[in-house]
């Protein structure tokens, strides 16, 4: 299990490692449902939880992985600030009272709202007072993190935004790159539309593997860490299994070429920056 936990992983600006797969915990309520969604991920060997306060579900997160058997260091553990709050080392001890932990290992602010640079203050104090291991970002373009760049005395460690081959930020992840920060994918599926494209599902018979697991190893192989959603199990195991295969260059090309961003440095379509 060693590719999909932290051995395997990325590494971070701090030093320490990033699995290069875990579960995205978007739009599952709080509840049975999460609670199960994670530790079914824990048993197939994913070491990385991801969850934000907007997502309103930490606190069933947090109980799953106590009720895993799964020793807490083995975790990598991500929750995000949500940025229509004021205060993010506030809102960071009411994660983990709500997530039961003393440190969440990436601590992110959410998107940009106020100005790419209003909470880095409070999360850096997040980070000195040990609440996080690490800091970063998602949802910013290149400007914004520039713009960051500029005055952080911590920089960023990861920009989480959406990308897949249907979302191809070419642009942004060289500006990341250069930069030193790790980029992560969420909704590599595209929320499950991407599924049914037949250049996606051609490759996948091709390879005799899953459309999820294509695109999945697509990013893999982008060098980003992704974490794709499911509540079935079967599905969560699915996922899992793409350390054993490799896409070649010409599938590659292939799930390159259906970008629909022209390569875009923008972490979103400007229509989709719902904080402005």
């Amino acid at each position: 299990m060693s590719d999909i936990g932290s051995a395997g992983g990325l590494v971070l600006s701090t030093g320490a490692r990033i699995p290069r797969l875990g579960l995205g915990v978007w739009q599952v309520p709080d509840g049975a449902r999460c609670e199960r969604a994670v530790r079914w991920a824990l048993e197939a060997g994913y070491r990385l939880i991801d969850t934000a306060q907007a997502y309103g579900n930490e606190t069933s997160v947090g109980r799953a992985i106590r009720d895993s058997g799964v020793p807490r260091e083995e975790i990598f553990l991500t929750t995000k600030f949500y940025p229509g709050r004021r205060n993010p080392l506030r809102e960071a001890e009411a994660s983990l009272r709500r997530l039961g932990t003393d440190h969440v290992d990436l601590y992110l602010v959410h998107w940009p709202q106020g100005g790419p640079t209003r909470a880095w203050p409070g999360m850096e104090a997040a980070q000195r007072e040990g609440l996080a291991r690490a800091i970063g970002v998602s949802n910013f373009d290149p400007a914004d993190l520039a713009a960051l760049k500029a005055v952080a005395q911590v920089p960023p460690a990861v920009n989480q935004v959406q990308l897949s081959p249907f979302e191809y930020r070419r642009e942004l992840i060289d500006a990341c790159a250069a930069d030193g920060i790790v980029v992560q994918s969420y909704s590599p599926l595209g929320t499950g539309r991407h599924l049914s494209d037949r250049t996606v599902g051609a490759v996948a018979a091709r390879c005799g593997r899953s459309p999820a697991q294509v695109l999945i190893r697509w990013a893999i192989q982008k060098g980003l860490s992704v974490l794709p959603k499911s509540v079935h199990r079967e599905r969560i195991v699915d996922n899992a299994a793409v350390f054993d295969f490799a896409l070649d260059d010409a599938s590659m090309a292939e799930l390159d070429a259906l970008d629909r961003t022209g390569t875009t440095s923008e972490a979103l379509a400007a229509e989709r920056k719902w904080w402005h």
